[in-house]
C-alpha cells in the first residue's frame, strides 16, 4: 500500500498523481473563509470543528492570503469562530479546550499580521464584533482565569499562558495593541501570582508567568492608570514574591552558567592557545565566541519587582532552597518543565538541583548575587545593542537597589558575607583573578568591584557616556548611605580610586574625540565630586584612620592628573564657548583637592630635600602627611551627600518604550515556533471520555 504523506493541510499519495485530498479540519476552514454559515447544512460544524487536530499553519496561512477587503467579506463567520472557540473553552473534554486555545492563537495572530498592511478595519471588530466585544473579552478572560487557577491540566495552563503572550504581543508597541484594554479591565493579575507562589505550578510556568507579568505592566503605563502596576506594587505576600524572585534567579542563572561552559570551552580549545601565544589581538573574537543571548525580559521582570515593590527588595538577599541550595526532606522531585516563552528561555535542565553551580567555598547563594554575575557578564561588551541594554537595565536595577534603605541595609550587613565570583573583561596588563582567593565581603563590596571592574574595561573610542554617570551615581548613593549611618567599609578603596583617576586621564588625553559627542565635564565633576565626598566626609566612614591618609597620598602621587584637568577646564571656562559653564563648575569642585596638592607637594619636596632622599617611599610621604593635616586648609562643599532620586517617567521612558517592543518581537518570534507542535499535549489527552 502506497504510502501517505501529509503536506500543509493535505494529504497525498507519493505513488500516484491523483488530486490531493485535503483532511477534514482543512475542508471545514474552507467552509468558514466563505460567505456563507457553515452550521447551516452542518447544525454540529463547530461541535466537530474542536474534535479536530487544529492546522494552524493553514489556518494562519488562509487568513495571510486574504486581502482586507476579503477578510471583512467573511466578518460574521470570523466572529462567529472566536466566539465558539470562547464557549469551548468551558467544555468538560480537554481535547475540545486545547484545540479552541490553538485556534484563538491562530486568529489572533492571523488578523493582526493582516492588519499590519492593511488598516482599514479594526481588529476587534474584525475578531470579535464591537457589539459583542465586551462580553465575549469578558468571557474568554475568566476562562483563562478558571483554566489558569484550576487543579486542572499543566499543559492546558502552558496554552492558556501561550494565548495570552500571543494577544499581548502581536503588535510590537505594546500600548497600541486595543485588545489590551480587556485584559486591564478583566485582570488575571491574581491567577498570575497563583502560579508564582505555587511550587509546581512555578516549575512549569512561572518563566511565562513573569514574562506576561512585565509585558502588562508596560501597557500604556505612562498614558493611564494601569491596574497590573497598582497591584504588582502592593504584593505583600512572602510566598509569591519569593516564587517571583525564584523564577527570575533561575533565568538569570541558567545565562550564567551557558556562559560558564561557553567560557570553559573556549578556553580548552585550540583558539585559546593561539590568543595566549599571539598576545591579546584575538581577545575580541574571542569574546564573540561566548557570548550568549541576552535575556531582557527577565530582567524587565525584575526591574519592574524591584522598582515597583519595596516588598520584593527582602528577596534579593534571601537564599533559594528549590536550587539545590538548602534542600529539605519534604521537598518535591523537581519537574520538568515545559519549554518556556521569552527572549532567551531557560534550557529544560533549568530547574534541576544542579541548575546552580556555586563558588566551591560558597554555602548559600541569592538572587542579588545571581544578577551581579549577570550583569558582569552582560556589561563586558557594550557595542552589541542587546547588551548595551541589557547593561544600561542593570544599572537601572543597581540605582534603585542602591536608593533603597533596606537594600543599603543588607548589603552592607557584616553579618552576611559573600564570595562572589564576577566575571571579567580579559585583558593584558592583569592575570585574571583566582576564584578560591575571594574573600567572603558584605554585598556592597561586589556591587562596588563591578563598578570599577567597568570603569577600567570601558574607556574606548566609543564611549558608552550614560552607563558611565549610571556606574559613578551607584558609587556615589552607596557613599551617601555609609556616609549617613556611619557604615565603615572594609574595602579596597584605593582601586576605586586609581580607577576614578585613570578615567579622568582618558577623559582628558580624548577631550577632541569626546567633546563632539559628549558633555564630558558633567561625568568630570560627578568624579571629582566623588573625591570631594571622601575628602569631607571620608573620616564618617572609612575603615581606619590609615585609610583617609591613603587617599591624600593617592591624590598626591597623581597630582599630575588633577593638574592638567583644572587646566582644561580654566582654559574652557575662561572662553565664551558652549563649554564654559560645564567646565566653570569643575573648576570650582576642584579647590580642595587643588589645596591638598599646594598645601603637601612643597613640604613632601622639603623634606625630601633636608633628608636628602630622592624619591620618597610611601611610608615616608604618609609620615609628611600625618603631620602636616593640621595646617591644611579646606572649604566646605554642600550638597556632596545628596542626590537626584531615580525616575523612570521623566527619564528613561523612551529607553523602556524600545525595550518593550524589542522584547516583544522576541517573544512573539519565540512562541510562533513554540505553539505550533500539538504532539505533547495531545499525548496527554489522547481519549475522549
Amino acid at each position: 500500500m502506497a504510502q501517505t504523506e501529509k503536506k500543509g493541510g493535505l494529504l497525498r499519495k507519493s505513488s500516484t498523481s491523483k488530486k490531493p485530498l485535503k483532511e477534514k479540519v482543512v475542508l471545514m476552514y474552507d467552509e468558514i473563509f466563505t460567505t456563507e454559515d457553515p452550521s447551516k447544512c452542518n447544525p454540529r460544524f463547530w461541535e466537530e470543528l474542536f474534535l479536530m487536530k487544529v492546522n494552524l499553519e493553514y489556518l494562519e496561512g488562509k487568513l495571510e492570503a486574504l486581502d482586507g477587503e476579503e477578510l471583512m467579506k467573511i466578518k460574521d463567520n470570523i466572529n462567529c469562530l472566536f466566539q465558539h472557540c470562547i464557549q469551548a473553552l468551558g467544555e468538560e473534554h480537554p481535547i475540545r479546550v486545547v484545540n479552541a486555545l490553538q485556534t484563538l492563537c491562530a486568529l489572533i495572530r492571523g488578523v493582526h499580521q493582516k492588519n499590519k498592511s492593511t488598516s482599514g478595519f479594526d481588529i476587534i471588530n474584525m475578531l470579535v464584533g464591537f457589539d459583542k466585544a465586551e462580553l465575549c473579552m469578558k468571557n474568554l478572560m475568566e476562562s483563562l482565569d478558571s483554566l489558569l487557577c484550576a487543579e486542572g491540566s499543566e499543559s492546558l495552563k502552558s496554552l492558556c499562558l501561550k494565548l495570552l503572550l500571543c494577544l499581548v504581543t502581536v503588535t510590537d508597541n505594546i500600548s497600541q495593541n486595543t485588545i489590551l484594554e480587556y485584559v486591564m479591565i478583566n485582570s488575571i493579575f491574581e491567577a498570575i501570582l497563583q502560579i508564582l507562589s505555587s511550587p509546581l505550578s512555578r516549575r512549569e510556568h512561572g518563566y511565562d508567568a513573569v514574562v506576561l507579568l512585565a509585558l502588562l505592566v508596560n501597557y500604556r503605563k505612562y498614558e493611564s492608570v494601569n491596574p497590573y502596576i497598582v497591584k504588582l506594587s502592593i504584593v505583600d505576600d512572602e510566598a509569591t514574591l519569593n516564587g517571583m524572585g525564584l523564577v527570575i534567579a533561575q533565568a538569570l542563572s541558567e545565562y550564567n552558567r551557558q556562559y560558564k561552559d561557553k567560557e570553559e570551552e573556549h578556553q580548552s580549545g585550540f583558539f585559546s592557545a593561539l590568543t595566549n601565544m599571539v598576545g591579546s589581538m584575538f581577545i575580541a573574537d574571542a569574546d564573540e565566541k561566548i557570548s550568549v543571548q541576552t535575556n531582557e525580559a527577565i530582567l524587565l521582570a525584575l526591574y519592574e519587582a524591584v522598582h515597583l515593590n519595596r516588598n520584593f527588595i527582602t528577596v534579593l538577599a534571601q537564599s533559594h532552597p528549590e536550587m539545590g541550595l538548602m534542600t529539605t526532606p519534604t521537598s518535591p522531585i523537581p519537574v520538568m518543565p515545559v519549554t518556556p516563552l521569552g527572549t532567551t528561555p531557560p534550557s529544560s535542565d533549568v530547574i534541576s538541583s544542579a541548575e546552580l553551580p556555586l563558588d566551591a567555598d560558597v554555602q548559600t547563594s541569592n538572587l542579588l548575587i545571581t544578577f551581579l554575575k549577570y550583569s558582569s557578564i552582560v556589561m563586558q561588551d557594550t557595542k552589541d545593542e542587546h547588551r548595551l541594554h541589557s547593561g544600561k537595565l542593570c544599572l537601572i536595577i543597581l540605582t534603585c537597589i542602591a536608593e533603597d534603605q533596606y537594600a543599603n541595609a543588607f548589603l552592607h550587613d557584616d553579618n552576611m558575607n559573600f564570595r562572589v565570583n564576577l566575571h571579567r573583561m580579559p585583558m593584558r596588563h592583569r592575570k585574571k583573578a583566582a576564584d578560591k582567593n575571594l574573600p567572603c565581603r558584605p554585598l556592597v563590596c561586589a556591587v562596588l568591584d563591578l563598578m570599577v571592574e567597568f570603569i577600567i574595561t570601558h574607556m574606548m573610542k566609543e564611549f558608552p557616556m550614560d552607563l558611565y554617570v549610571r556606574c559613578i551615581q551607584i558609587v556615589h548613593k552607596l557613599l551617601c548611605y555609609q556616609k549617613k549611618c556611619r557604615v565603615r567599609l572594609h574595602y579596597t578603596w584605593r582601586e576605586l580610586w586609581s580607577a576614578l583617576i585613570n578615567l579622568l586621564k582618558f577623559l582628558m588625553s580624548n577631550e577632541t574625540v569626546l567633546l563632539a559627542k559628549h558633555n564630558i565635564f558633567t561625568l568630570a565633576l560627578m568624579v571629582v565630586n566623588l573625591f570631594n565626598m571622601f575628602i569631607t566626609y571620608g573620616d564618617t566612614f572609612l575603615p581606619t584612620p590609615s585609610s583617609y591618609d591613603e587617599l591624600y597620598y593617592e591624590i598626591i602621587r597623581m597630582h599630575q592628573n588633577f593638574d592638567n584637568l583644572y587646566s582644561m577646564v580654566l582654559r574652557l571656562s575662561t572662553n565664551a564657548g558652549q563649554w564654559k559653564e560645564p567646565a566653570s563648575k569643575v573648576t570650582h569642585a576642584l579647590v580642595n583637592i587643588r589645596a591638598i596638592i599646594n598645601h603637601f607637594n612643597p613640604k613632601i619636596e622639603s623634606y625630601a630635600a633636608v633628608n636628602h632622599i630622592s624619591q620618597l617611599s610611601e611610608d615616608q610621604v604618609l609620615e609628611v602627611v600625618r603631620s602636616n593635616y593640621d595646617t591644611l586648609t579646606l572649604k566646605l562643599q554642600d550638597g556632596l551627600d545628596q542626590y537626584e532620586r531615580y525616575s523612570e517617567q521623566h527619564k528613561e521612558a523612551a529607553f523602556f518604550k524600545e525595550l518593550v517592543r524589542s522584547i516583544s518581537i522576541n517573544v512573539r518570534k519565540t512562541l510562533a515556533f513554540n505553539t505550533l507542535s500539538q504532539e505533547l499535549l495531545l499525548k496527554e489527552f489522547s481519549t475522549i471520555s
